[in-house]
């Protein structure tokens, strides 16, 4: 696979990150990633024998099949660390908006600076193009919240569970430092 983006090299980790197109391979570690950001909401519940890998794999479908009907042409790409995957990165755009679908990391490959560098990506495209960059972000994780605030999102909808964010500019440059 070919990499769709410059690689380039994490503040805080010195690692290469690079983003290449989902394939259908990738279904399975996909799911994996899903399945990891639910995991501490999940593990709440006590599940009969292979009900919690149905249910995450019916929320995981359902999730993309949304992403896939309101952005039809959205990139869905592997976040790559030194080359091995740790993440996904799905982005819809139309003629207003950039969207952020959705960033998750596995947890190892969390806290190194991996989201705050793609998500500069996404506030340097927005400044060039003047579209608004918008995310809904899960108040279940309360640190996403605050990370998507340092960079200069501000909450334009409260959605109980969920916040409607859109960056405003207010980060001083300091995304685009990455």
């Amino acid at each position: 696979m070919t990499e769709s983006h410059a690689s380039r090299t994490t503040p805080d980790a010195g690692a290469r990150v690079s983003l290449r197109p989902v394939a259908p391979e990738d279904d399975e570690f996909l799911l994996g990633v899903y399945a990891s950001t639910r995991d501490a909401e999940l593990s709440q519940v006590e599940w009969a024998p292979g009900q919690r890998e149905a249910f995450l794999r019916m929320q995981f479908d359902a999730q993309r099949g949304e992403y896939s009907a309101r952005f039809p042409d959205a990139q869905y790409e592997v976040i790559l660390l030194d080359g091995r995957p740790v993440g996904r990165f799905w982005v819809g755009r139309d003629d207003e908006q950039i969207r952020l679908l959705d960033i998750a990391l596995l947890p190892e490959a969390q806290k190194q600076g991996v989201g705050t560098l793609l998500v500069g990506r996404l506030i340097e495209e927005a400044r060039e193009t003047g579209k608004a960059l918008r995310h809904m972000v899960f108040l279940y994780n309360p640190e996403a919240k605050r990370l998507y605030e340092r960079l200069g999102f501000e909450v334009i909808e409260d959605l109980g569970a969920y916040a409607h964010m859109e960056w405003k500019g207010t980060d001083g440059g300091r995304a685009g430092e990455v």
